[in-house]
């Protein structure tokens, strides 16, 4: 997903330039992690937008997704992975989008 190089240091102090930051995080294991947290944060901020666009308060959402307040606060939230598919389908579809998965 991100392709930009990171500088790590070697054994010896210099720094290693061939390296990408995908390459970095896979090292550490934390690759997955961060690009679920990043996908996450785009999907509500693209909620977000589509609410802001249609004028639609979190109350109105919620009932057009026919859910709760709170449950809708933690689907904004883009640290909170807690999201079904469905929840993310019930959103799209109250603001007129349609969600897509795909695999690569």
């Amino acid at each position: 997903m991100m392709k930009a190089k990171a500088s790590t240091r070697t054994k010896h102090g210099s720094i290693d330039r061939k390296e990408t930051f995908d390459e970095f995080l896979a090292k550490d294991d934390l690759l997955a992690e961060t690009e679920d947290a990043a996908i996450k944060e785009i999907i509500s901020d693209q909620i977000k937008v589509a609410m802001h666009k249609q004028h639609l308060s979190k109350t109105a959402m919620a009932a057009r997704m026919r859910t709760s307040r709170r449950q809708l606060d933690r689907l904004l939230d883009p640290n909170n992975q807690s999201v079904t598919l469905a929840t993310l389908r019930r959103a799209a579809s109250a603001v007129g989008r349609t969600l897509r998965v795909e695999l690569e």
